[in-house]
């Protein structure tokens, strides 16, 4: 017959303690032993012996004593792995702050931004070192983006106009996003493009021989995500009139139209401001200057950019425009809305802080 162990003190779990045991258990990010072992605690702190909470938990007698004994010797602590053995660090705090400080704030002589060698050279460091560093704090020298800030002195107001029509469109009313893809090339490749294989991506030749261009205007449904297209071979304020007539022939009469445009002039020619009006319920609504991602027909255009235009070979305008309306019908046969998700506080908010980080580098 084995004789009993040793008894385990009982184990009591301060306010403090069980939030962060609760929240350990909660958080989807928490290791998953962690996670046991903040439920072994709360469980022992709950009255069960560790027989019960062994049954109730599905695991060994042995890991409940264990955990138990810890947080009671230990605490919090006591749950969190011990510092396992190996070679003692070489890199010091201070190393990884050189390197970082030295990334964010200098560039090498001779070059505009740093690589993984570079920085190895100018820091006494192995180029693997370098690395590990820039992708735990996310780091790429390499990497840059573009950006505009629009100057409109009525970017707020036109910002919340738009906003408030993606979000909180007007009753009998159909809100239109409206623009053109202009120079539209039907290009040809001068050698025959090499079908794919298993293993050989779609190869071409990179020099192609242009056959003219044909101009697309387009008008985004919101709501339901069908598309309203047309082609002219000119892109004049004739054309767009003409696309507006299109419009209002084919939205139904009983509705409202609002048109969300950018500031190209031939919106705003006297031709057309007598056109809406004669056409009373047609409101255009302008996105600021430089600040063509406010308009959702934009997405539109890349979508028909990627999987038919980018591609394609042309060997006429006229095929290139049999495309566009094949591309456009089977569009509208399964469209696909797209989801207006940021409001115009949070647009506002993330200008103001690019333009604070403007003011800041300038100083």
């Amino acid at each position: 017959m084995s004789r009993p162990g040793p008894k385990i003190p009982p184990l009591s779990v301060a306010d403090a303690q069980r939030a962060v045991l609760e929240g350990w258990l909660r958080r989807r990010t928490t290791a998953q032993a962690l996670a046991q072992r903040s439920r072994i605690v709360l469980e022992c702190a709950e009255g069960h012996s560790s027989m019960e909470v062994s049954r109730r938990l599905r695991i060994a007698p042995d890991t409940v004593r264990t955990w138990r004994r810890r947080f009671i010797e230990r605490g919090l602590d006591g749950l969190c792995d011990d510092p396992r053995p190996g070679v003692p660090r070489k890199i010091t705090d201070a190393d990884v702050e050189r390197v970082i400080v030295k990334t964010l704030e200098e560039t090498p002589k001779n070059a505009t931004h740093w690589s993984t060698r570079s920085m190895a050279a100018a820091t006494g460091m192995s180029q693997s070192t370098v690395s590990r560093i820039w992708r735990a704090f996310a780091l790429a020298p390499h990497r840059s983006q573009t950006f505009m800030l629009s100057t409109d002195p009525l970017f707020i107001d036109k910002v919340r106009d738009v906003v408030g029509l993606y979000l909180d469109p007007p009753e009998k009313a159909l809100v239109l996003c409206v623009d053109e893809k202009s120079q539209i090339q039907a290009l040809d490749r001068s050698q025959p493009v090499l079908p794919k294989m298993p293993g050989v991506p779609e190869r071409r030749s990179h020099d192609y021989v242009r056959d003219g261009t044909t101009t697309l205007f387009a008008a985004l449904e919101v709501a339901t995500g069908k598309v309203i297209g047309s082609l002219h071979r000119r892109h004049r304020a004739a054309e767009f009139k003409r696309f507006l007539a299109k419009l209002d022939k084919d939205v139904p009469a009983d509705l409202q139209v609002h048109l969300i445009l950018d500031n190209y002039a031939t919106h705003t020619t006297p031709d057309i401001k007598r056109w809406l009006l004669v056409h009373p319920r047609f409101h255009l609504h302008f996105t600021p200057t430089s600040a063509s991602w406010l308009n959702l027909v934009e997405r539109w255009f890349a979508e028909l950019t990627q999987k038919k235009l980018k591609r394609g070979v042309h060997r006429s305008v006229q095929a290139l425009e049999r495309d566009i309306r094949s591309w456009l019908t089977d569009w509208n046969e399964h469209p696909r809305p797209f989801v207006w998700t940021k409001t115009a506080d949070e647009i506002l908010g993330k200008v103001a802080a690019y333009c604070r980080r403007i003011s800041d580098s300038d100083h």
